[in-house]
């Protein structure tokens, strides 16, 4: 009778090939999820909306409350290396505006001086802001030497768009992520009430779900904000929004949490813990929680756009954050007419940092979905 091979293998290829058996549970998920191509451009693309959100204040050219009087409007500037004449320019530069008055409708309209060019230097000196809400700065990572720069336009006040975009993804994704835990942390605790001690908690709970689920959910985002007194700071509100998107967003996790405790609360693990005198508390956050995280990241993921998405709504109809509080609802509230979609288009730029977030989270989503049972084909 030949005994197990309990050696530790020693060349390269015998470690690869008992990669699998000797890896934990989250590495295995790491390694599937590596290989979900969606998923990790979602990692990516997530990735440089939190870079521009965490260093959003040296990154943009100017302080989004920055008013350009001499640009009210004005489309996007892009960025040239070749001028009209088709000579190459090693620093990049942009081509000065002037404005003048259409005289048919009496607007001021942005004119391009291809004659004058406005080089982009880097590290220049602007507005000052605090650096992570730190210390205060006016060092800013480029800007237009003689001139201005504006990649995304102003608005009709003169103001940058790309300054207040960049701003608006860090008040968006907070939102979604204070939101999302907050929610997280209700539904963990709401179902694990309901599925560990079942009875009349279950039955109070799973009504009480059931009542918030069957409301309509855009009406009732908009009673509750609707409902936030007028006169509350912004910072009043953006806590309030956040509190609300949370209440309402923990419902779906209850469910999935309470269902996996009916049944785990009877496997043989659970009941050596009781005898073993754990505490019930500690059962549920120790042994059975754990047990299915995967499956409760996989929710986290999903419901983020969710709750992003609520808040871009709120703001866009007016009952959210409101100014001067920059968030991509916030700022897509100046798009709402026809009017400034005709002469305007640019304002609809901060949409489409919702649609790539939402995007990201969806691809992460479903890569984590797959990578949450690492075992299957």
């Amino acid at each position: 009778m030949t005994s197990p091979d309990t050696t530790i293998p020693t060349t390269k290829e015998q470690r690869n090939k008992r990669r699998p058996e000797m890896a934990s549970q989250w590495q295995l998920m790491w390694w599937k999820f590596k290989k979900h191509y969606l998923a990790m451009v979602g990692v990516i693309a997530l990735s440089v909306l939190v870079f521009l959100a965490v260093f959003a204040g040296i990154i943009s050219p100017d302080v989004p409350k920055a008013r350009n009087n001499a640009y009210l409007s004005g489309p996007p500037m892009g960025i040239h290396f070749l001028d009209a004449q088709g000579d190459f320019h090693l620093r990049p530069f942009v081509y000065a505006r002037t404005t003048k008055r259409d005289p048919v409708t009496l607007r001021k309209i942005a004119v391009v001086d291809t004659d004058t060019h406005w080089p982009i230097e880097f590290f220049v000196r602007g507005g000052s802001y605090k650096f992570w809400g730190l210390f205060k700065t006016d060092i800013h990572l480029f800007g237009a030497s003689g001139g201005f720069i504006h990649l995304f336009g102003t608005d009709s006040l003169g103001r940058d768009v790309f300054a207040r975009t960049l701003y608006a993804t860090r008040v968006s994704l907070s939102i979604g992520l204070v939101g999302v835990t907050l929610a997280f942390v209700i539904g963990a605790m709401m179902g694990g009430i309901a599925g560990y001690f079942g009875g009349v908690a279950d039955n109070v709970i799973m009504r009480l779900i059931e009542f918030i689920r069957s409301i309509p959910t855009l009406p009732l985002w908009l009673a509750l904000s609707a409902a936030l007194p007028r006169d509350w700071s912004s910072f009043q509100v953006y806590l309030a929004i956040t509190l609300i998107l949370a209440l309402v967003g923990w419902t779906h996790l209850a469910r999935t949490v309470r269902s996996k405790l009916l049944a785990l609360r009877e496997e043989d693990f659970t009941l050596a813990a009781k005898l073993s005198g754990c505490s019930n508390s500690r059962i549920i956050l120790r042994h059975l929680l754990p047990s299915f995280m995967s499956y409760m990241i996989v929710d986290v993921t999903i419901a983020f756009p969710e709750i992003l998405l609520a808040e871009t709504s709120l703001s866009f109809l007016g009952l959210g954050l409101r100014e001067p509080v920059e968030s991509w609802g916030v700022l897509l509230f100046a798009a709402q007419n026809v009017r400034t979609l005709a002469h305007t288009p640019w304002l609809l730029i901060p949409g489409l940092f919702v649609v790539i977030a939402v995007l990201a989270f969806n691809f992460i989503g479903d890569g984590a979905r797959d990578a949450a049972d690492p075992y299957s084909k």
